[in-house]
């Protein structure tokens, strides 16, 4: 009993933040609220960018499409990992290691452990490439600066999880802010814009489209997320008995499905801000973020227009680094079932991806560190389906699961959807390679 307690008290993040018993249901919310914020964080990391602004400026509105179908597979994929974690009281890592065994999870942290380094080296490259544009600092010293943000979390530790939620969600609105400014500065169609989230068959039928669709849908799903989202819904002091769970698990979902909402409506905006920039004035071949910056001020008219666009890039850098190491923490100590101090952990996660990141900054300057962004989206492929299917897997499970296993259509479409994301990471892996 007193075991049971202690854990409905406290989980590693802290203090659980507590639920009110006998409020409404949209209080009830309000308290569950920001676990799903910290997840969509994922979804507009800077890694992400590039894809958007590619796919604007080269084919206008016609990817819009498949940025919402990727974020109603991201919706269901979330679920089940929040549900996971609600219903076992463990986090898919430690379920790994629990059910595996050690050696397949010594393995499966290889793994996991090179896509957080892969997702780490995008956002902190992506960061300091803000930094340059906004202050003119080097790639090398906004690299070493967006470092520090270690120290941010490591205070924000001790001042309680709500107050690294409160940091992210502030993030997260000031880059969807960034990017309504950005839409209005750049007038697009309204009329093009809700033809182009309809499906059109010159996705699959042109080479060209069908590629970068691909690289949207490759990237739906961060792996690291599946691992996070299973750990922080447990922040939650909710009831742990069947009624309790199943509750839990409604509003876990409303959360993740709100902010990956929101998500969905910055992703698009990117790709509607480089289509109506861009696309509508000729330029069909710009994918860099540098050069976006550079060209939204002739572009627009207007120098206020590059100057948020990196606001909203250095807010994305530091929001993904912050549950990035969040989620290398989670992932070293499910795998290994280490004890060993939050701050220690933490530190060395941000390590193992600085270090790749100041060799290549100091070795071949930016070319070096677009290709750097380029190989992580690349690991990160490799490693997805190796966090999708045990989560398939364990979610199925009535041993673990019990009342919430998934049910029959959640299963299939949660099967189709893993088997669609495998074999499209296939394909861009051999078309890389």
């Amino acid at each position: 009993m007193g075991l049971n307690e202690n854990k409905q008290d406290k989980d590693k993040f802290g203090k659980r933040i507590a639920i009110p018993k006998n409020a409404s249901s949209f209080r009830k919310l309000l308290a569950f609220m920001g676990p799903g914020a910290l997840i969509a964080v994922g979804y507009v990391d800077p890694g992400n960018w590039a894809t958007s602004i590619a796919g604007g400026s080269s084919f206008g509105y016609l990817l819009l499409s498949v940025i919402l179908l990727s974020n109603l597979m991201a919706v269901l994929l979330q679920s089940l990992s929040a549900k996971l974690g609600i219903a076992t009281e463990k986090d898919l890592a430690e379920l790994c290691r629990d059910e595996y065994g050690k050696k397949r999870a010594i393995l499966l942290w290889i793994l996991a452990q090179l896509a957080i380094i892969a997702t780490d080296l995008a956002e902190v490259i992506g960061a300091a490439i803000a930094l340059k544009l906004l202050f003119g600092i080097p790639l090398l010293y906004g690299v070493l600066i967006t470092s520090l943000d270690i120290l941010l979390l490591l205070f924000l530790q001790h001042k309680g999880f709500k107050w690294i939620e409160r940091i992210v969600i502030t993030l997260m609105t000031t880059i969807f802010i960034c990017f309504s400014i950005e839409l209005f500065l750049s007038k697009p169609e309204f009329r093009e814009i809700m033809v182009g989230f309809l499906p059109h068959t010159e996705v699959v039928t042109n080479p060209k489209v069908l590629y970068l669709a691909l690289g949207i849908l490759g990237a739906t799903v961060m792996p690291h997320n599946l691992y996070l989202h299973s750990s922080i819904v447990q922040s939650r002091a909710y009831e742990r008995t069947p009624a309790g769970k199943k509750e839990a698990t409604k509003f876990a979902f409303l959360d993740s499905t709100i902010n990956l909402t929101f998500a969905l409506l910055i992703n698009a905006a990117i790709l509607i801000l480089a289509a109506a920039t861009f696309y509508k004035t000729g330029q069909y071949n710009v994918v860099g973020i540098e050069d976006t910056y550079q060209l939204l001020n002739g572009t627009l008219g207007s120098s206020i227009a590059s100057t948020i666009f990196a606001v909203a890039l250095l807010a994305s850098g530091q929001n993904s680094t912050l549950t990035g190491t969040m989620a290398g923490q989670i992932i070293m100590e499910g795998f290994l079932n280490l004890k060993i101090p939050a701050w220690l952990s933490r530190l060395g996660t941000r390590l193992f991806a600085i270090v790749p990141a100041v060799i290549v900054t100091i070795i071949a300057g930016q070319r070096g560190t677009d290709e750097l962004l380029l190989l992580s989206q690349v690991i990160l492929s490799m490693q997805l389906p190796f966090a999708i299917f045990p989560l398939i897997q364990f979610t199925s499970n009535e041993r673990l699961m019990g009342d919430l296993k998934n049910g029959k259509v959640v299963n299939s479409l949660a099967w189709f959807i893993g088997l669609l994301i495998t074999g499209l990471n296939i394909y861009l892996l051999t078309t890389f390679f």
